[in-house]
């Protein structure tokens, strides 16, 4: 083995390494296309539109008209001086975001035949762009995004309803520009990295309905606002226009492309591990369900491959959390950890758990880190890792041992990360 030895540094590196792979910087310029006859117009969002503007603004000719307008979640900005960055609410939507959404629609629809619109989306976009369709208010919105993230439903679940209540999702921004050439370059925070769901999809064709949006809602019991249900109720009835289908002559000059995805942050974290002599086996980068079910997945992993060390488990994907109505602090990745930890009297294992973009839920964590001396130390300070468990309190678990990963945020985002490392 060369390099760093200690789990600690293995675990920290290789997490370094998922999220630079995914480094607008790095990944963004080579697909920059040569400036058009007309102006090129560049608008976005997501936890990544910050850092892809300034990555646009240092590599475009200094001679080409460009401007623009991109929306990030607060403290996600960065300099920038031809295109406007504006910060706003994620994952709950604010009038910030609303206001710079519905500037892009206007200025969407000046543009002409040679000009370009470059579309920087990446994950969070869908709450950042979202404004609200005729009829329903901002604050609707934002209790139907809180239900149905309580109820444990998907990313793609979750804008499968959103698609059809906001003005920029679901290829709306393509049929927007009004003909002009569009090229929407895509930081993938999805599993599959299908661009229709990825920040809803603002470029993208929309395969589903009104009557996906209401089916969504019935499956989770969320309960519609009055608004919301007449709106989806006169779409699927055909009353009310839904989104551009594929096929639709508005993504005639439209190109969707994916430029960092989790396959490709999980294959630079594996390179990374494999330079230090440790034997990778990468699971996959589409994982997804409840968050404790996966650490079950791991766990029997795990028991099944302990004595084959020094060894790494690699996955990404995205799982979820229901929150119970007294629930603690935590987000999936800590959940995770945590419910991989208690599968075990002594966990054998040291393994990693965190978020790309450096935010795991709502806390000012990324994720946190496992060790095998993780349970002897919870219950030297009195901790019941159980317990903790129960109450969904995973951050308070972790950080109790100083075992959170905290980076702050990456501006970019290709999902969760997890590493577990045995026989090391």
């Amino acid at each position: 083995m060369r390099g760093p030895v200690n789990p600690r540094e293995l675990l920290l590196g290789s997490f370094r390494a998922a999220v630079a792979a995914a480094a607008p910087a790095a990944v963004l310029p080579a697909h920059l296309p040569q400036p058009p006859r007309g102006r090129t117009l560049v608008l976005g969002g997501g936890k990544a539109a910050a850092a892809m503007a300034a990555a646009v603004e240092a590599s475009w000719p200094a001679d080409a008209a460009l401007s623009g307008l991109v929306v990030t979640r607060y403290a996600h900005g960065c300099a920038t001086t031809r295109i406007e960055v504006v910060e706003a609410s994620h994952p709950l939507p604010d009038s910030r975001g609303e206001a710079a959404a519905l500037r892009m629609l206007e200025m969407a629809g000046e543009l002409g035949a040679d000009d370009l619109l470059l579309a920087l989306i990446s994950g969070g976009g869908s709450s950042l762009l979202a404004a609200p369709v005729d009829g329903v208010t901002l604050k609707e919105l934002r209790q139907l995004t809180k239900a149905l993230l309580g109820a444990g439903a998907t990313i793609q679940e979750i804008n499968t309803v959103r698609k059809h209540l906001t003005r920029l999702s679901g290829g709306r921004l393509a049929r927007a520009a009004a003909g002009a050439q569009v090229l929407a370059l895509i930081v993938s925070d999805v599993v599959g990295d299908d661009p229709t769901h990825i920040a809803s999809g603002p470029c993208a064709p929309d395969s589903t309905t009104c009557a996906d949006a209401l089916d969504a809602l019935r499956r989770f019991e969320v309960a519609a606002p009055p608004s919301v249900q007449r709106h989806l109720d006169a779409c699927a009835a055909g009353s009310i226009e839904d989104t551009p289908k594929p096929g639709d002559p508005c993504f005639t000059r439209v190109d969707n492309r994916v430029i960092a995805s989790a396959g490709r942050s999980l294959q630079a974290a594996a390179d990374y591990l494999e330079g230090q002599g440790i034997r990778v086996v990468l699971l996959s980068d589409r994982v997804s369900g409840d968050a404790r079910t996966v650490a079950k997945q791991h766990a029997a992993l795990v028991r099944t491959l302990r004595a084959r060390g020094p060894l790494a488990l690699i996955s990404g994907g995205e799982t979820t959390v229901r929150l119970a109505r007294h629930a603690g602090h935590g987000g999936r990745n800590t959940e995770f950890l945590l419910a991989l930890a208690t599968a075990f009297d002594h966990a054998p294992v040291a393994a990693i758990a965190a978020d790309t973009d450096g935010v795991d839920g709502s806390e000012d964590n990324a994720g946190a880190l496992l060790f095998p001396d993780t349970m002897a130390r919870a219950r030297a300070q009195g901790l019941d890792p159980h317990a903790c468990l129960a109450a969904q309190d995973s951050y308070g678990f972790f950080s109790a041992l100083g075992d959170l990963v905290v980076t702050g945020p990456t501006r970019t985002n290709v999902n969760d990360y997890r590493a577990v490392l045995l026989g090391v």
